[in-house]
């Protein structure tokens, strides 16, 4: 039934001039896209804080980012994690909606704390 579907769809758009790559970087641009540009992964931080840079590619569902270090939660994340404790931690930036719902677009890094 999906195959179906799927072919329907693509000589619908066959026949609007459209090819399927076409189709699906019009799909692809309309996603959101994260990447972190700091801190490098593997960067050994000195100190219990670290200043996270990231850009966003809003796409047409992300307004913002959520931030999560070792899977938890960075309430009022402004761009700087503070409290790390010694030792490996995980960062992974999440774009997410209007409403708070996070969409599939994320990045990580791992990063050592002295």
């Amino acid at each position: 039934m999906i195959r179906m579907c799927v072919a329907i769809l693509m000589i619908g758009l066959l026949g609007l001039g459209l090819d399927g790559s076409a189709w699906a970087a019009e799909a692809a641009e309309a996603q959101a896209q994260i990447k972190i540009l700091s801190p490098a992964p593997g960067a050994i931080i000195k100190g219990d804080f670290v200043e996270v840079r990231y850009e966003l590619a809003k796409g047409v569902d992300a307004t913002h980012v959520h931030c999560y270090v070792d899977g938890e939660y960075q309430r009022g994340f402004s761009g700087i994690v503070k409290g790390l404790a010694r030792g490996t931690h995980e960062i992974k930036v999440v774009a997410a909606s209007h409403d708070h719902e996070a969409t599939a677009a994320e990045a990580r890094v791992t990063i050592e704390v002295e």
